[in-house]
């Protein structure tokens, strides 16, 4: 109980700090984003009145306290940009973010798992020499270079699909499901990659021990071993790359987005920096981070269930 007591205390304490330092950072940048907002030509006047309107103005503590109050409402401010709600900025944006983040982890998952078990069996030099080489070359090629790759091969040359043709979800799901599957794929290759070897290699390791032989002595098949023993043993430091991999899916693929023009939260990142739209910036960061920092407490959890040395 007093490991979980811990975790969830240090979850609460980070979601915090965090907070606090997101909302600092914005504090200090040099640069009025009100002014930006209304352009240079405005008058002093004009600028003091839309900084006190949105809260501009007040002292940095009650500043905090108010922003904070408005987090727990749902209420992450006014979009300096678009002159609405952030919350509301973003919702149109996120479902896109997370279908293509859901899609790349499924494709992770269907991928890694079934090409690490079978490869774990290749014991032939030349067999080794093949794997190392497609493996190496996937885990190299970053996912915004395999995303073009996608769009040169599949979308000019063989036209599986149309390059920035993105259709909307809630004109046509199935649509949008087929073009995101590209973006998804490039997230996923370079990722798989990675997995794969470390699936690999852990079963491999875990296949020396003396627990497997005696396994063996005692008549149990290999698939039997495999099931019951090597894979839950294997799984134990795949679990903290895998957390982090899907913390880094889920908080966005900014580049990717870009290259396949995906309407996202990567793509509205980008922009709203260049148009200094804080508030938008503020929210999508604070996004990231709670997505690393709840999966990684969601990782530290199911640590523990694998390996009982973590500490009670």
């Amino acid at each position: 109980m007093k490991f979980y007591v811990k975790k969830i205390c240090t979850l609460f304490l980070t979601l915090f700090l965090v907070m606090f330092l997101a909302f600092t950072a914005f504090r200090i940048i040099p640069g009025n984003s009100a002014q930006i907002a209304l352009g240079l030509d405005a008058s002093d006047e004009d600028v003091a009145a839309l900084m006190h309107e949105r809260g501009l103005d007040k002292p940095f503590l009650e500043s905090f306290v108010s922003y904070v109050g408005g987090l727990l409402h749902g209420d992450a401010g006014i979009s300096m940009h678009y002159d609405k709600p952030v919350m509301e900025v973003i919702k149109g944006r996120l479902p896109v973010t997370l279908l293509t983040a859901f899609l790349a982890i499924f494709l992770i998952i269907i991928m890694a798992f079934p090409i690490g078990i079978l490869t774990s069996a290749i014991k032939h030099p030349a067999g080794e020499t093949v794997f190392t080489l497609f493996n190496q070359s996937f885990m190299a090629v970053p996912s915004f270079f395999m995303g073009i790759i996608i769009t040169l091969i599949f979308g000019l040359i063989l036209q599986f699909f149309s390059p920035g043709g993105y259709i909307p979800y809630n004109e046509d799901l199935w649509g949008c499901m087929k073009y995101l599957f590209w973006p998804a794929l490039a997230i996923a290759l370079p990722k798989t990659a990675m997995l794969v070897r470390l699936i690999r290699t852990g079963i491999q390791k875990e296949l020396t021990k003396d627990y497997v032989r005696t396994a063996k002595s005692k008549g149990n098949n290999m698939f039997r071993i495999l099931v019951l023993h090597v894979m839950k043993n294997a799984m134990i430091p795949v679990i903290t790359f895998f957390g982090m991999m899907i913390a880094e899916v889920l908080a966005g693929s900014i580049v990717v987005e870009k290259v396949f023009s995906l309407p996202g939260l990567g793509t509205l990142l980008v922009s709203e920096i260049g148009a200094r739209d804080y508030p938008v910036v503020q929210a999508i960061m604070l996004y990231i981070a709670f997505t690393v920092i709840i999966i990684n407490f969601i990782v530290d959890l199911t640590y523990k269930r694998f390996d009982k040395r973590v500490n009670v």
